[in-house]
């Protein structure tokens, strides 16, 4: 008989928020067994929003995946869908592609520094299941960030392991169409000093799979809402009027 799932919410207390339960949620990354575990908490806020209420979509690194998979699911409830700095699959660009792609890149980065292929600078990988099988999980290292000081320590404080799933399990969950994802207008947010998707790579993306507008960024790194938090907003404020 399957065990009931336990849900539990967790609420602060003044002058604190969601951020000060990181320590006790930490160790979820172990209960992500799937993909679609990753964007189950998108997916249920979606089916949860009335019938005639629409969203739009910000996203940011690896959760262009979530939103794609959402624009794919709910195109009706969202009124464009915004890639910053973001992999962005679509009905005739996989995210295999993707993958493969900045994977290759990285070799040949990376390579004579790397313990693997698709390493990401100084993040260290994790082997849960021993270190004669692939790595499991991965905690981007500060290296990959340029933000000040003040927000690097606490981005570190906050950070949790990002589980790695196979391509073969995410493209079947990935499978998009244009009558549905294509229908959703979609802005792409190029940060220029990324030093994780590098700016040739999100070109070579938006070259691949074109959106309906593309915005600069140009002195922003990867985390362009600690590095450049008001020209993301400036452009945020400019995506509603037009397409809310």
């Amino acid at each position: 008989m399957e065990e009931k799932q336990r849900h539990f919410v967790l609420v602060h207390g003044s002058c604190h928020g969601a951020w000060c339960w990181y320590k006790v949620c930490s160790s979820a990354v172990q209960e992500l067994q799937s993909i679609s575990d990753y964007f189950e908490s998108l997916m249920k806020f979606m089916m949860s929003l009335p019938a005639e209420e629409r969203v739009i979509l910000v996203d940011h690194g690896f959760g262009g995946l979530s939103v794609s998979i959402a624009m794919g699911r709910f195109p009706e409830k969202i009124s464009a869908g915004v890639f910053v700095a973001a992999i962005m699959p679509g009905p005739d660009f996989t995210y295999t592609t993707a993958r493969e792609e900045v994977v290759n890149y990285l070799y040949w980065k990376y390579m004579p520094y790397a313990r693997r292929i698709d390493t990401y600078m100084d993040t260290q990988y994790t082997y849960d299941d021993g270190p004669n099988n692939p790595p499991t999980s991965l905690p981007f290292g500060p290296n990959c960030i340029t933000v000040s000081q003040a927000d690097l320590i606490l981005g570190m404080m906050l950070i949790r392991p990002n589980r790695l799933y196979s391509n073969a399990a995410i493209q079947i969950e990935a499978e998009l169409t244009k009558e549905r994802h294509g229908s959703v207008p979609r802005i792409y947010v190029v940060c220029g000093q990324d030093n994780i998707v590098k700016e040739d790579l999100q070109r070579w993306m938006i070259q691949e799979n074109p959106p309906d507008e593309v915005k600069l960024i140009s002195d922003s790194d990867h985390m362009v809402m600690f590095s450049k938090p008001q020209e993301l907003c400036s452009y945020l404020k400019e995506i509603a009027n037009k397409y809310f």
